[in-house]
Parts: C-alpha cells; structure tokens; sequence
C-alpha cells in the first residue's frame, strides 16, 4: 500500500525540484561518468519555521534527497519577535535532525521597521537565509509557499495597483541563480497539513497569522473566505492561475524591454524620448523603470505612480519640470532627451 495521497504530493513535488536542480548542476548526466569525475553531492536546505507548510516540505525533502544522491539540510530563523522565540527555534532544530536531515542551524536575526513589519521580517530572513547558502555551499533553499499563499499575494498585488508584474505572485524559481524555490506552489494548504497530520509531524501555529494586525492575516481570514462565499471554492485556484499566466506575459514584455531599450538611445546612450513615444507604454514604461533604477531609486519605493509622473514627460509634454523620484533620483527632459539622474 502507498503512502497516503497528501504524503504523495509533497514527495512527488520535491523529488520534481530535486531532478531539476540536479539537471542543472549536470545537464548531461546520462553520460557515463567514471567514479573520479563525479560532481560533489550538492547540499538543499529546506527553510522550516515549524509549521505545516514547512514541516512538511521538510519530511518530503528527508524522504526524497537520499534517493537522489543529494544532501539535505535545514534552517530556521527566530525572529524575535515574540516570547520563546528561541526555544520554539531549538524543538524546530530538534524536530529537522529527527527526520535525518543535516546540517541543521537556528539563525537570530534583528527585524528592522523598512516597509512594515511584515516586509521587514521578510527581508531580515531572506539575509538569514542568503547567508546560510553562502555559509554551508548550497546549491538552493526550499521554500513551502502553498497555492494558498500565492492567492494571498496575487490579491494584496491588485490591492496594491502596481500592474501586472505584481499579479505574477511568487516565482517558482528566484534568487541569486536561483537558490531559492518553491515546490508547493501547486499544492493548496491542506494538502501540507494533512500530510503533516498522517505522519504525526509536530507543527507550529504562528499566533502572527492569525493576528488581524498583518494585513496578510485579515487577507487570509476574511478577505479570501468572502470572496470564496461570493464566488465559490475556486477563487484560490483561479487566482494562482492568473499569478502563472501574469508571470509568463510580464517575462515577455520584460524581454522586449530589455531588446527595445538599445534602439532608444542615443550615442552617448541618452534616452531619446520621440523613440520612446513610439513604444507601447507597458515597455516604454518598464525601460523607464529600469533606468530610475539603475540611477539609484530604490525598486522596492518605486510606484507606479512615479513611473508614470516619468512617462508625461514624453507622451504629455508641456515644459512642466523635473520629477523628483525615491533615492534622491531626478527625471527631466533636455532638449529631446529623457535624463535620469542623482539630483
């Protein structure tokens, strides 16, 4: 008899980023090696904070690393953020080295207040987590983002109005050549829990997502269960359709951008702004975006609003005068020209 349906899942879903991963590191590998030229067993770390999504990712990764000559590892990250966050840390450690996995590692970070709370622990664990790959040489991170979270960040991207790009959701494969990826993506949360359930895992349930304080939380309580009672039980499904769908038209116009943007500048590689009225405004606008960027803005303060503040200047030009953008970076027209600099 198999393992129940749930447990298949997930291992089916790690041992699919499993293949890939070693595909990469040895695109050839039906060649016949001899035993010297054998690459080193790559290291995948799974990213557990102790609750279902991850507790079970962390079992599938245990079950089907070994199989595939890979090793596999875990880390969690204490935030500090509530009472008893280190000892919660140490039974996550314990409960990862039960199930074979090694190294193991607890990393304390400091949440900074940039962006919110939310971004900032996001951003305080992904460093944690960057730094674990550099520290033990990983070749990537598990991550256990559900299709549930992937609806979840579709609709806080529509609420946010930052066009299609913040429809696209979680990338299945991102980071720094792609250490980091997501193999439940396809997976709804119950799947995950379930799974836990029938394997007696332990898991975790963070007071935080349920604290109607993160607009994550109310999203997940309220906003989706309303939607889902207005529209029916496939809003989930349908939302991270549209993430898929969105991240495939966002990579395209992305390229075109990227092949479009030589053609509009000039020999001292000034952007000439009666080429770029030309342009559809999705890549007109991305090659604008890209050039506040690479003048200093920061992306994560740069709005679509100031994009298209930036945009006028071109396709409703009236003499008005420079546009002051995130980081100190100026937009103004000169003489048929678009300069975008540190002011």
């Amino acid at each position: 008899m198999g393992p129940h349906p749930a447990v298949a899942a997930i291992r089916l879903a790690v041992r699919r980023v499993l293949h890939d991963i070693l595909n990469e590191q040895n695109p050839s590998r039906s060649a016949p090696r001899a035993p010297h030229e054998r690459p080193p067993a790559p290291l995948v770390l799974v990213a557990c904070s102790g609750g279902a999504d991850s507790m079970a990712l962390a079992s599938a990764l245990a079950f089907e690393a070994p199989k595939l000559g890979i090793r596999a590892g875990g880390i969690t990250v204490d935030h500090g953020l509530q009472a008893g966050s280190d000892q919660r840390a140490a039974e996550v450690v314990q409960r990862l080295r039960r199930l074979g996995l090694d190294p193991v590692e607890s990393v304390a970070v400091t949440v900074g207040r940039a962006g919110g709370p939310e971004a900032a622990a996001r951003d305080a664990r992904y460093a944690a987590l960057d730094a674990a790959v550099e520290r033990h040489g990983a070749r990537a991170v598990l991550l256990g983002h559900t299709r549930d979270d992937q609806a979840e960040t579709v609709l806080l991207g529509l609420a946010r109005g930052s066009g299609i790009r913040s429809l696209a959701g979680m990338a299945a494969v991102s980071g720094a050549g792609g250490r980091y990826r997501r193999p439940f993506l396809h997976i709804d949360r119950q799947t995950a829990r379930t799974a836990c359930m029938v394997q007696s895992l332990p898991v975790w349930d963070d007071p935080h997502n349920a604290d109607p304080a993160y607009t994550r939380s109310r999203l997940r309580h309220e906003g989706l269960p309303a939607l889902e009672k207005a529209l029916g039980k496939g809003v989930v499904e349908a939302l991270a359709r549209t993430a898929r769908l969105s991240r495939d038209d966002a990579d395209a116009l992305d390229a075109w951008a990227s092949q479009a943007e030589a053609t509009v500048r000039d020999e001292a590689g000034r952007l000439e702004c009666a080429k770029l009225h030309e342009l559809p405004p999705a890549v007109r606008r991305r090659i604008l975006r890209r050039a506040a960027i690479d003048a200093g803005a920061p992306a994560g303060s740069l709005f679509a609003r100031h994009i298209e503040e930036v945009d006028r200047l071109i396709t409703g030009w009236r003499g008005q005068g420079a546009i002051n953008l995130p980081g100190r970076v100026v937009a103004q027209r000169q003489g048929g020209r678009l300069v975008i600099r540190q002011g």
